[in-house]
């Protein structure tokens, strides 16, 4: 059995968050009501607490395909929503629709799970070493939802002062983490 200090629980969190935290920025430059901030970080927080628990109680054949299709489901959802925002970013104010809100329903599932596959395999790998998963879950879990607020009140703030610049950014970060995805 392997005992992680502190330290390196939090860092393994703030590793793992971090794609919480870029999915934040970009979902934030849109989406800042108190309430969509609040969805978005207490759902990221409780899927990246859950997803090292999955991981570490499914083992093996549920790592396997996660590893093989989730990065491309993530892939799919994050590029696809990263080009609806950067598009609406250059598209004239008069000519924009009301955009559904990421925040909400079956988005707000697929950015969760996106987000938060990664601690699948962190799961998998601390339970095969033996270390105590629950710890290590609530600081990951806790992490994550700390830096998606962050995230998002950062966005907000820059798409306040940088309107619709801030849109089309945030809709590059969202783009540039799904082929992060696919490339590491």
């Amino acid at each position: 059995m392997i005992n992680l200090t502190l330290f390196e629980i939090g860092l393994i969190a703030v590793a793992l968050g971090c794609d919480a935290f870029a999915v934040g920025l970009g979902v934030g430059t849109r989406c800042s009501r108190p309430r969509q901030i609040f969805r978005l970080s207490f759902h990221f927080g409780i899927f990246q607490f859950m997803m090292p628990i999955l991981g570490w109680l499914l083992g093996i054949h549920v790592l396997s395909w996660a590893q093989r299709w989730g990065p491309w489901i993530a892939f799919g959802l994050l590029f696809g929503i990263g080009v609806k925002m950067a598009y609406e970013g250059v598209m004239p104010h008069e000519e924009k629709a009301e955009c559904p809100d990421p925040t909400k329903g079956l988005s707000l599932v697929l950015l969760s799970v996106a987000t938060s596959i990664d601690a699948l395999g962190v799961g998998f790998g601390l339970g095969v070493l033996g270390q105590g998963l629950f710890l290590v879950a609530v600081c990951i879990g806790i992490t994550a939802g700390a830096m998606t607020w962050f995230a998002m009140e950062l966005g907000n703030r820059l798409s306040e002062k940088f309107a619709q610049r801030m849109e089309i950014f945030g809709g590059l970060i969202l783009v540039i983490m799904a082929f992060k995805l696919l490339v590491f």
